[in-house]
């Protein structure tokens, strides 16, 4: 069967190209995929190439397929795993395999299976691992944010705290204890507002998001707002910090004058790293998600505080496959909804450039219909560029009747009328 794929060769070298997939062996599943979100990460990996620490082969010979936030159909299934999955089942994958203590990952290591793809090759180590994931919501979009949501549930996860006199490690953040959100009013943070104010277990008492774009702020504070916090038993504030002659101080004042039981950093930002840590309390946690591009980034840390103060450093990058299956449950519930997070919409054929582009492209998440040509258009721009498409024009009709997040009746609309690729 033949694909269209984004593979990459190299140094800011991506591609889509038309290329034959073998056919599968008995331990092997065919997929057709049909949304992927863009993460970061890919563009880290476009801008890196062979230098990246997940790429697994000579790119020059043996390009990969780019893309790990996705979402499909099972076509075929080789005769091993017939009595786990079946053909026309929806899925979405948990790419951090850790296969045999690897890197290797879906989307970065793999010359048949990625996100940016038409169709797609599964190997067997992802079924052997557990990490091909049945997905049962009605619409495409969320499996895709599956994958970036568990890296969200996985940081809160791999918070700890302790008591004195006890090596055990408590984990996870601080039931009904302070949470600050440092310069989260991007996709991930407003993953992280969603479920730290909707997580049915462990909640916290109390959520400060910090950002220094008053837009951003006013567009989460629109989504998820201080009403529903409240409603869940959560005080939640939005503050941008670009003015305040002293931001720390302001923050504490919000938490009663105390310091924080847990900090997250979601932008790699030396002094936003350093205000984190002026934030940060007694036996307090201090999460660094965000993950930078420079190998030598670094930050200043009070040193005193860890030791008499007990403060804890955790960093995480992506999810595991619990993390996945719990992002899957909740979404698939309602409990939570992360379609804020995305603001684009485009086609395969507007993938590589969207990936490369990245960081110079506002918003939040990309997302891809990978059997689809269109360009990548924002969410806010659909009604602009539907005076001359009616195509848009509808799309634009549907968006804001949900305060322009995306949705089952948009998909719907795209994937019954888009051109395909």
């Amino acid at each position: 069967m033949k694909t269209k794929a984004i593979r990459i060769y190299g140094e800011n070298d991506l591609r889509l190209e038309e290329f034959e997939l073998p056919k599968i062996k008995d331990n092997e599943i065919l997929a057709r995929i049909v949304s992927d979100s863009i993460c970061m990460s890919s563009h880290k990996l476009a801008v890196q190439g062979a230098k990246h620490k997940r790429v697994r082969y000579d790119l020059a010979k043996r390009p990969c397929i780019i893309g790990h936030e996705f979402c499909g159909d099972i076509v075929e299934v080789g005769s091993k795993w017939k009595g786990k999955y079946k053909s026309g089942q929806r899925f979405s994958i948990q790419p951090a395999l850790n296969y045999e203590g690897t890197l290797w990952a879906p989307g970065y290591s793999y010359e048949y299976i990625g996100g940016d793809a038409t169709y797609i090759v599964i190997p067997a180590e992802v079924m052997e691992l557990d990490c091909l994931l049945e997905y049962k919501a009605d619409v495409y979009y969320l499996g895709s944010l599956s994958e970036p949501v568990s890296c969200i549930v996985g940081a809160f996860h791999a918070q700890y705290h302790t008591k004195g006199g006890s090596y055990d490690h408590d984990m996870g953040i601080v039931k009904d204890g302070s949470l600050v959100l440092l310069a989260a009013a991007g996709p991930m943070g407003m993953g992280a507002i969603d479920y730290a104010i909707h997580n049915p277990t462990r909640r916290p008492s109390l959520v400060v998001v910090t950002d220094i774009d008053q837009v951003r702020l006013d567009r989460a504070a629109s989504i998820l707002t201080v009403a529903d916090a409240k409603k869940n038993g959560v005080e939640l504030h939005y503050v941008n910090t670009k003015d305040i002659a002293d931001p720390v101080a302001h923050l504490e004042a919000l938490n009663g004058g105390k310091k924080f039981d847990d900090v997250f950093v979601y932008a790699p930002v030396k002094p936003v790293v350093e205000m984190a840590d002026k934030l940060l309390g007694h036996d307090g946690c201090l999460n660094f998600f965000a993950g930078p591009t420079d190998p030598n980034f670094s930050a200043m840390l009070n040193f005193y505080n860890v030791h008499y103060e007990s403060h804890h450093l955790v960093g995480t990058s992506g999810g595991n496959t619990d993390d996945m299956k719990e992002s899957l449950k909740l979404m698939a519930e309602g409990t939570i909804n992360p379609v804020m997070m995305i603001t684009h919409v485009g086609g395969l054929d507007s993938a590589a450039d969207a990936v490369l582009r990245l960081p110079e492209i506002p918003g939040g998440k990309k997302l891809i219909y990978t059997n689809k040509k269109l360009p990548l258009v924002a969410i806010a721009d659909f009604a602009e560029k539907g005076k001359t498409d009616p195509f848009y024009a509808r799309l634009a009709e549907i968006t804001q009747k949900s305060n322009l997040l995306w949705s089952k009746e948009a998909e719907t609309y795209l994937l019954a009328n888009a051109p395909e690729i």
